[in-house]
């Protein structure tokens, strides 16, 4: 009885863990690639994230700014660079213990902490100079990338063209199909 009640307490703490967790899955016209959400360490801003996935919006938007050896961002614009609706801009939660690293996903904002929306952008090294310190409000961590960073990086490699007083946009859109949470 000992052994099943072991075995039943451990499967519940993995299946809190997974729900604590969840995988959120882009189809971009690259390839796919998956973040884990931090929900613990920025559940404000995963909590922001997930009402564009659940609503459907992040289908059909770009990556339109990538810069090799900094980061790709997207999530706010269509591929004719028509701004998407968004809801209430969020708290900054960028002073939340994660850093700007390798891989890591992280909230775009305006220079107001409080400004972040639906963009994000993913980092292609370690940026920790866009980390929470005192004097620094920082960028919001709130994931990583478990698979298909590759995909990412391939993102580096494109063209990119200065349109209007946009720069670093890929010459050909680097559309998101859908964004979807994993089973």
């Amino acid at each position: 009885m000992k052994l099943i009640s072991k075995y039943l307490l451990s499967l519940l703490c993995v299946t809190a863990s997974a729900a604590a967790a969840p995988v959120a899955v882009f189809d971009t016209t690259l390839g796919e690639f998956a973040i884990n959400l931090n929900t613990e360490k920025a559940p404000g801003t995963v909590a922001n994230f997930l009402k564009y996935v659940e609503d459907g919006s992040y289908a059909g938007t770009i990556f339109h700014r990538v810069i090799p050896g900094f980061m790709a961002q997207g999530g706010g614009f269509d591929a004719d660079m028509q701004r998407r609706p968004s809801y209430a801009p969020i708290v900054n939660e960028a002073n939340n213990g994660l850093s700007n690293k390798t891989a890591t996903i992280a909230m775009a904002r305006t220079s107001n902490p409080d400004s972040a929306t639906r963009q994000f952008f993913i980092n292609y090294q370690d940026n920790r100079f866009l980390d929470y310190t005192p004097s620094n409000a920082g960028y919001a961590v709130f994931g990583k990338v478990i698979r298909g960073f590759d995909v990412i990086k391939e993102m580096a490699i494109k063209p990119t063209k200065r349109l209007g007083h946009y720069s670093d946009v890929p010459v050909t859109p680097i559309v998101i199909k859908k964004v979807y949470l994993e089973d």
